[in-house]
């Protein structure tokens, strides 16, 4: 390295405070996640103090995490230009495919507390499961969302946007920003309608989070897919300002690509949860229509 040049293909990087900042928000919002499902989990003292701050315990993890993920990711934007290699975005590539695969196992986690119910509603194994449960899925007394309803609008706007973002991706190959720019600008609004329909379908929700098994698996699944569509929504409205600069080019977008990988992932989430929570897990319940 004594004339300046770079003698191997890897990006070698600084020490960085971000990782540690963004671990350390990730565990103060979990712990705020804890609290606001068991305000009484540190006793009555801390039970009262939640009875006034509510969901707004979450607020000092979430924006820890928000500032660091602003943080960190311009600081990889910025080294993209300039170290990221063909090595490199084989790394980073094999980096994403390891994260996509830890949250299929996330989601599956809730997958299996709801078939773990849905399937054995009269277990004996499980003590008060039956009486709990009534013998039947969905619980005695529990009116479900109609499947054919606003989940079924957003299952569509959710599969064009798998569209959009491959229109924006096959249009970045030929160098054709206009066409990216549109692609990824059609994206960003469909997963803005998405997030507002769900948000209205919970605000009308017949059951509230605590009432049973299934309201508890149904908000758990859902309610941490829409999490990540808008995680995803805000990924790809980065990639749209990037892409307004002209940032990406046929040979080097893995920015893009991490985005576009990630909001396929979520698609195909959702089309398990219509089917399995929506569809096949309401049973013959009562519906309830928006």
């Amino acid at each position: 390295m004594s004339d300046g040049a770079p003698k191997h293909p890897y990006h070698l990087v600084d020490p960085s405070p971000w990782p540690a900042l963004g671990a350390l928000g990730a565990f103060i919002l979990m712990f705020g996640f804890t609290l606001g499902m068991h305000p009484g989990l540190l006793g009555p003292g801390v039970e009262s103090v939640m009875k006034v701050v509510n969901w707004w315990v979450l607020a000092p993890g979430l924006l820890i995490v928000l500032a660091t993920m602003y943080w960190w990711w311009s600081d990889v934007v910025v080294e993209s230009r300039t170290f990221h290699t063909a090595v490199v975005q084989i790394g980073l590539r094999y980096g994403m495919i390891l994260f996509i695969a830890s949250e299929v196992l996330f989601f599956a986690a809730f997958f299996w507390a709801f078939f773990d119910s849905s399937l054995y509603p009269n277990s004996p194994e499980v003590p008060g499961r039956t009486e709990a449960l009534g013998a039947m899925w969905p619980p005695k007394g529990v009116t479900v969302i109609a499947p054919f309803d606003l989940p079924f609008m957003n299952t569509l706007i959710l599969l064009l946007s798998g569209t959009t973002v491959t229109w924006a991706h096959h249009a970045i190959l030929e160098n054709n920003k206009r066409d990216a720019v549109r692609g990824l600008l059609l994206t960003v609004i469909l997963g803005l309608c998405f997030t507002g329909i769900q948000a209205y379908e919970y605000m009308h929700a017949p059951f509230a989070f605590r009432d049973n098994i299934y309201s508890s698996t149904f908000y758990m699944a859902t309610g941490f897919h829409g999490f990540h569509v808008m995680v995803g929504t805000t990924f790809l409205f980065v990639c749209l300002i990037r892409a307004m600069k002209g940032q990406f080019k046929p040979n080097q977008h893995f920015g893009f690509e991490a985005a576009a990988w990630y909001w396929h992932f979520v698609d195909v989430v959702w089309l398990f949860l219509f089917f399995c929570i929506y569809w096949w897990g309401s049973g013959h319940a009562p519906v309830a229509h928006h």
